[in-house]
């Protein structure tokens, strides 16, 4: 009996410091918001009232508090000091911590201790909430001999959770290799071959939080950039980085970082496989820097009742040093244009004696002679005209595309100006190249790059041009490659983000994804053609059910059926079909009543999801009922990897249904 008081007690007393804890952050937001709200009338200057009405509003956001989210979720009990390790730092009205940042050093503890190496922790408690009131604690008293691990029943039970909406938070569950990696240093760029469920994307996320947390203020000037692969993707993880207070993380699909121009063309395959090649980098640069011309003729300049003369070898100097020094085209040009007007300045001061004003400079550097002249020996381009030229006529690309390459980009009808040209997705690539030849890019301080099997050797080079100057998180999986190009060694994608030293860490231990979806996804493995370790599974609880309908019609009043039984369960439910097959199962679920969205729906509440296999790459559901494989895999040359993509989305159910006989991999002996 005395032992029920004393966890009662403990309970309560923890229940106290979590609602005083509540009500500590709600003053530190206060006093933001009132900092915010009276910036105006303390900052001595427009300038400072401008950026310290910028940082408070920011910091008035990180400071929200989401009263279903837990602010704390373990303690450790360091020396006879109790610290709460949670989401965001909490300090009492004298600066005292009530709750530790979960990336604070001490709270590092948290996530490595073990009874091998407690590093000073007596005590680790974990808390078990329900949506946001704390109903349970479990300690591990690794002094005493007493570590939990994978049988802690509070993290099994944050781990399982059934989900329904947008990708939450792991902060309660990293695991020790994982925080190793959320760790890393910012200089260090890493690639993570994570198989399903390991928890990859949240690794990648929290590192930025991390980064964050640890460079604030270089960060904050250089940026943190993620990049998704599509938009369904990007609004499904959209909600960690807030949930941590990081609310100032630039996030992208690839297509939005690089539309120049809307996209109005669609290219045959040959022609996307053609652009999406590495030697195309080379076959624009030949292109542009193939426009540069010796200089034939001398300058001459008319300047009132002077007349100044700038022979052709020193003009043939100017134009070689400037393309010897490696700088980015549009750069190179000024710079030429540059040295022009200060050899016409030098030959001014030497006459009159005088330096000339800028308005003289500014005058030099736009009359017709020296204009003539640059349009000569280094004309103006545009990523535009650059792009539009190649196409039009991609016999300048010499050796490097053969005749065939050549005739599947060429334009069939040129467009008649640059301004009316219709470019294609793939065009894209070749104008952000043909831009960055032009200028260069700004580089964030880092880029998390999640599904990047997927990224072909210009899109690489995309990402590589904006964290030229920082580093990289690159998550994915090379089973799950579906794409044309998708890499088969991580070593050639790192070699074109221009990372090539970069560490490749695997994790092959899933949290999510059960055991026996696991077993049944492996066994599409040795068909894939990637050198990848299976996926094991600490989870033992879920189910999988394959089942066959004999008669097709009636494939999709089954899948219907399984959804109806489905949702008699907690949690989210999604039907994955091939692509054509999804318009038609949405008709049956809107006939049948059964409330449902698709995962570009950003509002949807519906716990129904009908997904195309296409778009479902890095999501997740409780329950995932697969409509028909043998139509995910004979929709694409690389079925087999979208068809194991499918099947480990779920986190507690599988259901495949398949009328048709079921890929051989998947059959049983």
């Amino acid at each position: 009996m005395t032992v029920s008081i004393d966890l009662d007690s403990e309970l309560a007393a923890e229940r106290t410091h979590l609602v005083e804890s509540r009500a500590a952050l709600r003053r530190m937001r206060d006093r933001a918001q009132s900092l915010f709200a009276t910036g105006d009338k303390v900052a001595g200057d427009a300038y400072t009232a401008e950026q310290l009405g910028r940082h408070m509003a920011r910091r008035v956001k990180e400071l929200a508090d989401d009263p279903e989210t837990p602010l704390f979720f373990g303690r450790l009990d360091i020396e006879e000091t109790a610290y709460h390790v949670g989401r965001r730092h909490v300090t009492d009205d004298a600066g005292e911590p009530m709750v530790l940042d979960w990336r604070a050093p001490l709270s590092r503890s948290f996530y490595r201790a073990s009874v091998r190496d407690p590093q000073g922790v007596a005590t680790r408690r974990r808390f078990g909430f329900v949506k946001g009131d704390l109903t349970s604690f479990e300690d591990e008293h690794l002094d005493r001999g007493e570590e939990l691990g994978t049988t802690s029943r509070i993290l099994t039970a944050e781990i399982e959770r059934p989900r329904v909406g947008p990708m939450r938070d792991i902060v309660a569950t990293i695991q020790p290799e994982q925080d190793e990696l959320v760790r890393a240093e910012l200089a260090d760029s890493i690639c993570v071959q994570g198989a399903p469920g390991t928890g990859k994307t949240a690794v990648g996320l929290h590192r930025a939080a991390f980064l964050l947390y640890l460079h604030r203020e270089r960060l904050r000037r250089s940026g943190v950039l993620i990049v998704g692969p599509n938009t369904a993707f990007l609004s499904y993880i959209s909600a960690v980085l807030p949930t941590l207070g990081e609310v100032e993380v630039q996030q992208s699909t690839l297509e939005e970082l690089i539309a120049r121009v809307p996209v109005k063309a669609v290219d045959p395959a040959p022609a996307t496989f053609v652009k999406h090649d590495v030697r195309m980098a080379a076959v624009l640069h030949r292109v542009l820097w193939g426009r540069l011309r010796k200089p034939t003729e001398p300058i001459m300049v008319s300047d009132g009742s002077y007349r100044w003369r700038i022979d052709v070898e020193p003009l043939r100097r100017i134009v070689d040093e400037a393309r010897r020094e490696g700088l980015p085209y549009a750069v190179g040009r000024e710079r030429v244009r540059a040295r022009v007007v200060g050899l016409l300045q030098r030959q001014s001061e030497y006459r009159t004696g005088n330096s000339p004003s800028e308005t003289w400079l500014r005058k030099m550097s736009k009359i017709a002679p020296v204009t003539e002249f640059l349009e000569s020996a280094w004309p103006a381009v545009t990523p535009e005209s650059l792009v539009v030229g190649l196409l039009t006529d991609p016999s300048a690309a010499g050796d490097l595309l053969t005749e065939e390459e050549q005739e599947a980009i060429r334009w069939v009808k040129p467009p008649k100006t640059v301004k009316s040209a219709k470019f294609s997705a793939a065009d894209l690539l070749l104008l952000d190249e043909a831009a960055g030849l032009l200028e260069r890019e700004n580089s964030f301080g880092h880029v998390v790059v999640d599904e990047a099997q997927d990224l072909s050797p210009m899109q690489a080079r995309v990402i590589a041009r904006r964290s030229e100057h920082g580093s990289i998180t690159l998550l994915g999986d090379l089973a799950q490659g579906t794409a044309p190009w998708a890499t088969t060694d991580w070593r050639e994608i790192l070699r074109h983000l221009g990372k090539p030293d970069a560490a490749v860490v695997p994790l092959t231990v899933g949290f999510r994804v059960p055991e026996a979806v696991v077993t049944l996804a492996n066994r599409l493995l040795p068909a894939l053609g990637v050198n990848v370790p299976e996926a094991e599974s600490l989870r033992r609880d879920g189910e999988l059910a394959v089942i066959a309908v004999p008669e097709p019609g009636v494939l999709d009043a089954r899948t219907l059926a399984e959804v109806t039984a489905a949702l008699a369960h907690e949690g989210s439910v999604a039907v994955i079909a091939a692509d054509g097959a999804v318009d038609r199962l949405r008709a049956h679920l809107t006939a049948a009543g059964v409330e449902h969205a698709s995962p570009d729906e950003v509002e949807a509440a519906a716990r129904v999801m009908v997904v195309p296999a296409t778009l479902v790459k890095g999501l997740e559901y409780d329950h995932v009922i697969v409509h028909e494989p043998a139509d995910i895999v004979a929709a694409e040359p690389k079925g087999l990897n979208r068809l194991y993509v499918v099947l480990t989305r779920a986190v507690t159910r599988l259901s495949v249904l398949h009328s048709q006989p079921l890929p051989d991999p998947l059959k049983i002996a």
